[in-house]
């Protein structure tokens, strides 16, 4: 499945093209799952209770809305 910076960000959000956007970039795959295991463990110690909750929330966003974003911004820098 081609991916390309035109991609619309309702498009983005579907399981197939987020998977493909994985498969491809491996190293923003482990970013990810970096971010998404670490992050509420680094809010755990910053803030207690509701920075695990942030931290939750804030990863999960990213993990769903990173491979629309780096699309754009690839296709923003390409294009520059």
């Amino acid at each position: 499945m081609a991916l390309t910076p035109d991609l619309s960000f309702s498009d983005s959000l579907k399981s197939d093209r987020r998977t493909a956007f994985y498969e491809r970039h491996k190293g923003v795959a482990l970013a990810m799952i970096l971010i998404v295991f670490l992050l509420p463990l680094v809010g755990v110690v910053v803030k207690g209770l509701a920075g695990a909750l942030m931290g939750v929330v804030i990863s999960v966003l990213a993990f769903y809305l990173a491979p629309y974003a780096l699309l754009k911004l690839g296709g923003w820098f390409a294009g520059s």
